[in-house]
């Protein structure tokens, strides 16, 4: 028995999310989600993780929880939480709107956290000077608002008068799983007292940014080491309602702004000062275009630099960069990428461009830290196997077995799981080496075959590189399932033209790679070529549509939020612009739209399916779910529909996450092993 042998105890196991390293380098401050007080819900609490091997302990406790942990040069750590302030009444708390996230100060010497500011719209991200008490949050707040008592007498208007509604006149109306407006982000600076608790914890909030409507949804910003300066994301508009990614910089005592790096066609993510103030790099991104995916790459510019003095620090080097963090000397930028179904820590020697890949095993790691005297890196490491663990890195000589990453004492300790997870190729009709991780069940051998789930990653430019808490193999594999996690054309870490292969034509070279690795591992003696099924999501769910329209080799597919009427799909996501930037306008180009819908090989569908969708999924509308049952079941198909009012395109609440698992193992068990359909009983 393990702990994904039943669902109660798989969703209680504690998920590090994040981590930052206090200034002196001797301990992380990590968020960890949990089930809260109430089992109904997930919380974020910040634990303390020691840098040696201390255990870790945790330093909140709050019902409402808390997030974005950024500590001050002192040592001190501020992070966002929605919990009310001590002392608060309850009739007051009562009567006021949502709690919105309010910024906290936890001292360095320890003690209760204090309330610092609590702005009306609340406080959705945070960055910290390096070697100043200066702190800069980004707030939501309405246009023409100053300070805020007018933000909010507007909100109370609005609230007054029963007004809900939101007036768009260019960009994007959605993200994701959340309406944007009728509020919009703006940054604002704060300065903490050094060492100060019960003197002076906070000088106020102040705008550094005004009515800029919804250039900074979604950015990161930063500060210079003396928090005089920032440098932020900027969104501007492009033509047919699409939108570029610029860097602003930001001088903090006169507000002026002005724009670092911005050109048509190319985004600006993720920028990081260096410690000695004098390069910012940043991530470098293509816009995808009809005729061919966009390039991805680091680059660094001073701050008073433009695009004509910046430089690619990866030329040549055929990997996605996704993160990057400064050497303390500023000599080095260490950076993440997919890497042949692995996601690597890199390091680029900005003296020679130079290349080395620090870290050597099957894992994916994130949440860089350097520590202060350049030796040790700290990160959250995870695998197929393993879930994000926070390491300690020896950099003194990368590669060799001492540096090998060591475990620190974390919330959840290790797992254990049922089963073990081997790397498997094929070779594709075109003569490209496709790869994928095969998780076989314990047992699983000649005598006793696993039945085979094939599983389509969603992206689709991503890989199977890492540990999924919602498409995880092991609580299959406890039920006595392989699972085939393959990466097909479109995939990342394997290089440009891997990606190209599959851009123009999603349902050809993916399908076929799909089909081929499939072939390879259904030929294996441990694994039972009689009873396979399929499923995926979003991507992973337009493959599931896809196949179950051109072959009727399966026993079963799950398709969760996956798109089924392309040229509808184009109208109703949150991001057009995208759609027409890749597959053209239907209506003037619609050739991508008829080689590649599933909709159109509806009459073809042999195959049983169950289809998951989450009503708040605004990059795939529920309107593809519905559409496509209404389609399937026309017809006569065998299908059936799970549908949560209030998820998203993921399913995040446990409750709903236990009857995901219980309808996909219920359908599995229906389809593939004979037996009887068991209704999940809350269903």
């Amino acid at each position: 028995m393990t702990r994904f042998s039943e669902l109660a105890d798989y969703v209680a196991i504690p998920a590090v999310t994040s981590l930052r390293l206090s200034p002196d380098g001797s301990w992380l401050a990590a968020t960890v989600q949990t089930l809260g007080p109430e089992p109904s819900k997930f919380g974020t609490s910040i634990w303390r993780i020691d840098a040696g091997a201390a255990p870790a302990s945790r330093l909140t406790r709050s019902a409402e929880g808390e997030s974005a942990p950024e500590f001050l040069a002192d040592g001190s750590l501020l992070f966002v939480s929605k919990r009310p302030e001590p002392g608060a009444k309850e009739k007051e708390e009562a009567a006021a709107e949502p709690a919105k996230g309010a910024l906290w100060l936890l001292p360095a010497a320890g003690g209760e956290a204090r309330r610092v500011a609590a702005p009306p719209g609340g406080v959705s991200s945070l960055a910290t000077a390096r070697g100043a008490q200066r702190y800069l949050a980004s707030v939501a707040a309405f246009a023409g608002t100053s300070g805020a008592d007018q933000d909010a007498a507007r909100r109370k208007a609005r609230a007054d008068a029963g007004v809900t509604a939101i007036l768009h006149e260019a960009g994007m109306v959605r993200y994701w799983d959340h309406d944007l407006g009728p509020d919009s982000l703006r940054l604002q600076a704060g300065e903490a007292a050094a060492q100060g608790y019960e003197e002076a914890g906070n000088s106020g909030l102040r705008d550094v940014t005004t009515d800029c409507d919804r250039a900074l949804d979604e950015q990161a910003f930063c500060l210079s080491p003396d928090g005089s300066v920032a440098v932020t994301g900027w969104l501007v508009p492009e033509p047919a309602g699409g939108l570029r990614a610029e860097l602003a910089v930001i001088d903090l005592e006169t507000t002026q702004r002005r724009i670092l790096l911005g050109a048509p066609g190319v985004d600006y993510s993720d920028p990081v000062i260096s410690p000695d103030g004098n390069a910012v790099v940043a991530i470098r991104s293509e816009h995808d275009t009809y005729h061919r995916p966009g390039d991805v790459t680091l680059v660094t510019v001073p701050p008073d630099g433009d695009e004509v003095t910046a430089r690619d620090l990866l030329a040549g080097f055929d990997r996605r960069p996704l993160s990057a963090a400064w050497a303390p000397d500023g000599e080095s930028v260490y950076f993440t990428a997919d890497d042949n179904g692995r996601c690597p820590i890199f390091a680029v020697r900005l003296g020679t461009g130079e290349v080395d890949r620090i870290t050597g095993d099957d894992a994916a790691y994130e949440c860089l830290c350097l520590a202060p005297d350049g030796r040790t890196l700290y990160a959250l490491r995870a695998s197929i196997s393993e879930p994000p663990t926070p390491v300690r890195i020896d950099l003194s000589s990368p590669g060799s077995p001492g540096s090998a990453p060591v475990r620190l004492q974390s919330p959840g300790g290790p797992v254990e799981v049922p089963g073990r997870v081997e790397e498997v190729t094929a070779t594709a009709a075109d003569g490209v080496m496709i790869r994928g991780w095969l998780v076989l069940p314990d047992g699983a051998s000649e005598q006793f075959k696993a039945p085979l789930l094939l599983w389509v990653h969603g992206g689709p430019v991503m890989s199977w590189n890492s540990w999924s808490w919602r498409w995880n193999p092991w609580l299959m594999a406890a039920r006595g399932y392989s699972v085939l996690l393959p990466d097909p054309a479109l995939s990342t870490g394997y290089g440009q033209a891997f990606i190209a292969r599959g851009y123009d034509s999603w349902g050809d070279k993916p399908f076929t790679d799909v089909m081929a690795i499939t072939d390879a591992v259904l030929a294996r003696p441990d694994v039972d070529a009689d009873r396979t099924a399929m499923m995926g999501g979003s991507f992973g769910g337009y493959m599931a549509n896809w196949i179950a329209g051109h072959t009727g080799r399966f026993r079963a597919i799950v398709s969760h939020a996956g798109l089924w009427a392309l040229d509808q799909m184009f109208g109703t996501t949150d991001n057009p612009a995208y759609w027409r930037r890749i597959f053209g306008h239907p209506a003037t180009q619609p050739e991508r739209y008829l080689t590649n819908s599933p909709h159109l090989h509806a009459d073809a569908i042999t195959t049983p399916l169950l289809i998951i969708h989450g009503d708040r999924d605004y990059r795939v509308p529920v309107t593809e779910a519905l559409r496509m049952y209404a389609d399937l079941s026309g017809r006569g198909k065998r299908a059936k529909f799970l549908y949560f009012p209030d998820e998203n395109h993921w399913i995040l609440k446990p409750g709903d996450i236990r009857v995901w698992y219980e309808s996909v193992f219920a359908f599995l068990a229906e389809n593939l092993l004979g037996e009887d359909w068991r209704r999940p009983q809350l269903l």
